[in-house]
């Protein structure tokens, strides 16, 4: 069994957007070597997502609005408890929460085996400072 381990790191410039990271994923599992298998991708902050969906603009824009609705960006500590820490990010643990810390796709025939429309996101609620993702290549 062969297995690639890889961090990416990404800083978004603004306190909630998504990034296509398709294409750095596919490039990973092309460099192990692998033919079948399984790529895990994981956000390694609770404050950001890696999650699976289309790659339009319109629905990422929906998904910042019902996001923000779910869990509106409030720093003072009256709304959110976590925000009496001294932390003010309360928000995005939430939105991560819902959004989800993670995905495995299959490799097959050496490419990573999607339905229609699917690509990989990294998903951030808290940005403006380096974050990292964790991407494992397992299989044969």
């Amino acid at each position: 069994m062969k297995s690639l381990t890889e961090h990416l790191t990404f800083t978004i410039p603004t306190r909630m957007g998504f990034l296509n990271i398709t294409g750095e994923v596919e490039r990973l599992v092309q460099r192990s070597g692998i033919q079948e298998g399984l790529v895990l991708v994981n956000a390694m902050h609770i404050t950001a997502s890696v999650f699976i969906n289309d790659d339009e603009s319109g629905l990422h824009e929906d998904y910042k609005i019902w996001l923000e609705a779910l869990a509106p960006f409030d720093p003072s500590p009256a709304r959110y408890r976590h925000n009496r820490t001294g932390e003010d990010n309360a928000d995005a643990h939430m939105k991560r929460q819902i959004m989800g810390r993670e995905v495995v796709v299959a490799v097959t025939n050496g490419k990573l085996d999607f339905g229609p429309w699917e690509q990989i996101f990294y998903g951030e609620f808290d940005g403006r400072r380096a974050k990292r993702v964790l991407v494992k290549v397992i299989g044969e």
